[in-house]
């Protein structure tokens, strides 16, 4: 099964990336963590990244023929993304005991959500 692994964005986030000692050792615990996945075959490399803020976001609305562009910020951060990762497991309960295993991916509170992937045999 594979999942998409959603790092929701914070307030924090939000206001962007700032390197200080506490992030420096954020992104270093991640990385070994991104290491472990790797080694374990849940992760290909290079299947996670960050997401800038949304402020240089835009989103294009449709309705219908037409389109209409939306630039960010967007409001609700929490219902944001700012980051994520492409895995393969077994089933979501697999997806959840890494989740569990992540190091905080926030300075404060934060949430991971996992999203199984559509595959092609889903619509058959």
């Amino acid at each position: 099964m594979r999942v998409m692994v959603l790092v929701k964005a914070t307030e924090d986030s939000e206001r962007g990336f700032k390197l200080t000692p506490e992030t420096k050792e954020m992104m270093e615990a991640m990385g070994r963590f991104n290491d472990e996945l790797v080694k374990a075959g849940i992760m290909n490399p290079g299947d996670c990244d960050g997401l800038t803020p949304s402020s240089q976001g835009k989103r294009v609305a449709f309705d219908g023929d037409n389109r209409e562009v939306i630039q960010g910020p967007f409001a609700h951060p929490r219902e944001l993304v700012a980051g994520f990762w492409l895995w393969n497991v077994k089933g979501i309960d697999e997806a959840v005991a890494w989740v569990k295993r992540c190091p905080n991916p926030m300075q404060g509170p934060s949430e991971i959500e996992i999203r199984p992937l559509q595959e092609a045999e889903d619509f058959t």
